[in-house]
């Protein structure tokens, strides 16, 4: 290999093309024994360079090589003796395809390199989606397309089968995907070498008397990929080509020409350089043009995220904020709080299980003038939407941990039955609770979060940690969606009503006066009689009323007066309906009890002062 060396120029770490030569900057202290090591098409280096002392600054070095190297470049480190991949790698050599059972045979060997830079973006603007606007869609790459017949085989668990749903996706109202992890990771679980002490070794005739025993551990994968990664790199074995950047990049370019958005969630483990991790999300937002990252992990610089100038139009998603952020807010206001705390209060009410109205009120209203929340009653970490009125235990014998692993505090029920049944009123009424479930979601003023596939009934046959499942458990069963496309209908009306309706997702906290001066608090909560001042804790029904007059439809008109019943007894409930103002009258737009719970046209209720609600359903009626 011929080549020449001269100090690099520290600018950014990691490796770029300049000129005639590729700049490799990395870390590394002066008294360390630093080289490059580039490889051919094995798994054994071809040449290794020294890179001199003086070529460091600080705990960086950095050296310019000039060669025929960008094309075909495939390199790792060398830190006194130890091969490390480096860790800016913008791409990952070794881990093309999922799985793949052969890497044993080169000890996973895995080595750095770079994709083609050329992308055409065209006028690529991120579509900044305002919160009260927005609807997620949390989705595993590979779990969302392994499934379906569909996509050809070829582009299943791929960047690209999602490009292909994206039209799937925004006719049912969906602005914003959240894609789990999509960076490099390792998913094979790699054994450890087992190395015997030196004196549990005696050797007689040229062999060990003492061997390690052959034990066969149960083989698992690291399917979801919470582990440490290769943070600059799309996972090469989620792309259908053999260029992963630039499939990446076509999946995040038509969701904008679409005008919806992508979020990444990234998982840090305990201990990760800071400067990496900020790093990384600014690589992504330069580079891949997303629009935002839910970070995992523990004591990570999220104010320092928050404050970057380069991510100060990037939606960040993280379970709590530093009071000191809401107080010095930007005019874009992108921190989102991500937590379970919608999760429990909502289930708690569905399933009968010590419920607090006035707890899931509480979130119903919850709204920061800064940060926004996201709302969700399923997860990835847990049951599904279907499976959570399927069964009351976890069933994770599967995972190989004797079902200790998952959350064992899941406030589910089986309406009767554990697990799949073949009883009518069964599946009648826990389709109505997957009605109750996405209609309360969604009509809170928070931002609703749909799991993939809930939307279509997909199950995990009870698994509620499904992070090892790569088959059918683990991915969606697309032939249920031709089958439950009432269920894609009616997210879909949720979605518009929502969007029609600007009153029910106000970023403004609901103050419950009036101190518009319109006639009528901002909201207010109704029971047996109008206007009841508190939501004592053991009700089981109550109305919540949102004054129309305090936010305005996009036609700048004021939004309509609009009425939730929520029943959660098993009998039927009368709830009051206040006096409308200008000879308005109360129309009813729908009710979960029914199917096809929308109603093709509102009816107008024939008592203007009493709603009458079926056992453990929801109604929306609007004043007009």
């Amino acid at each position: 290999m011929d080549y020449t060396i001269r100090e690099g120029n520290y600018e950014k770490l990691g490796v770029q093309k300049k000129d005639d030569a590729v700049i490799f900057t990395f870390e590394g202290e002066k008294e360390e024994n630093c080289s490059i090591l580039f490889y051919g098409k094995k798994a054994e280096p071809v040449c290794k360079i020294l890179v001199p002392e003086e070529y460091c600054r600080g705990s960086v070095r950095s050296v310019a090589v000039t060669g025929k190297l960008w094309k075909n470049l495939r390199y790792n480190y060398e830190i006194n003796g130890k091969i490390i991949t480096d860790t800016y790698a913008t791409r990952i050599i070794g881990r093309e395809k999922w799985n793949d059972k052969t890497r044993s045979e080169k000890d996973y060997f895995i080595c750095g390199g770079a994709y083609p830079q050329a992308f055409d973006w065209k006028n690529d603007r991120q579509p900044e989606i305002k919160r009260q606007q927005m609807v997620m869609y949390k989705l595993h790459v590979r779990g969302f397309s392994m499934e379906d017949t569909s996509c050809p085989r070829k582009e299943r668990g791929t960047f690209r089968a999602i490009t292909d749903k994206i039209p799937y996706l925004k006719k049912l109202g969906i602005t914003t995907i959240e894609l789990m992890p999509a960076y490099e990771f390792e998913e094979q679980v790699i054994p450890k070498k087992t190395v015997l002490p030196d004196y549990l070794k005696w050797e007689s005739h040229g062999e060990d008397l003492i061997k390690p025993e052959s034990v066969q551990p149960v083989e698992k994968i690291n399917y979801w990929g919470y582990v440490p990664g290769n943070y600059f790199a799309p996972k090469a074995s989620y792309s259908s080509s053999a260029d992963a950047a630039s499939e990446f990049r076509e999946l995040v370019h038509t969701l904008h020409e679409n005008g919806m958005e992508c979020v990444m969630e990234f998982y840090f483990a305990p201990g990760m350089n800071q400067n990496v991790i900020l790093d990384a999300l600014r690589f992504w937002v330069r580079e891949y043009h997303v629009d935002g990252f839910h970070l995992q992990g523990d004591s990570l610089p999220v104010t320092a995220a928050a404050q970057d100038l380069l991510l100060s139009r990037t939606k960040l998603f993280y379970t709590h904020f530093d009071p000191i952020l809401l107080e010095n807010a930007k005019k874009y206001h992108h921190l989102y709080v991500y937590s379970d705390e919608y999760l429990y209060p909502a289930r708690k009410m569905l399933n009968h299980m010590e419920g607090n109205l006035n707890e899931f009120f509480c979130q119903q209203r919850k709204q920061n003038s800064v940060e926004g929340f996201v709302n969700y009653i399923t997860n990835n970490n847990g049951f599904t939407l279907w499976d959570l009125f399927s069964y009351c235990e976890k069933h994770n014998l599967e995972n190989g941990e004797d079902n200790c692993d998952g959350n064992s505090f899941n406030y589910s029920s089986n309406c009767g039955v554990e697990g799949n049944t073949r009883k009518r009123y069964i599946d009648n009424l826990r389709k109505k609770q997957v009605r109750n479930a996405l209609a309360m979601e969604f009509l809170a003023q928070g931002v609703p979060l749909v799991l993939g596939g809930d939307e279509f009934l997909n199950s995990q046959q009870g698994n509620n940690n499904a992070y090892c499942q790569d088959n059918k458990t683990g991915w969606l069963n697309w032939k249920k969606q031709k089958k439950e496309t009432w269920l894609s209908e009616f997210i879909k009306n949720l979605t518009d009503f929502r969007r029609e309706h600007p009153i029910i997702a106000s970023e403004h906290p609901m103050e419950l006066n009036d101190y518009g001066r319109k006639g009528f608090p901002d909201l207010s909560y109704h029971g047996e009689s109008a206007w009841i001042s508190s939501i004592p804790a053991d009700r089981q029904a109550a109305g919540i009323l949102y004054c129309g007059e305090y936010e305005k439809k996009t036609d700048q008109t004021p939004d309509d007066y609009i009425y939730i019943g929520y029943n959660f007894h098993s009998g039927l409930s009368h709830l009051a309906l206040p006096k409308l103002p200008q000879n308005k009258k109360w129309y009813l737009l729908m009710t979960t009890a029914a199917e096809n719970s929308f109603l093709p046209e509102k009816e107008i209720l024939e008592d203007q002062h009493l709603l009458a609600i079926e056992g453990q359903s929801i109604n929306i009626v609007i004043g007009i």
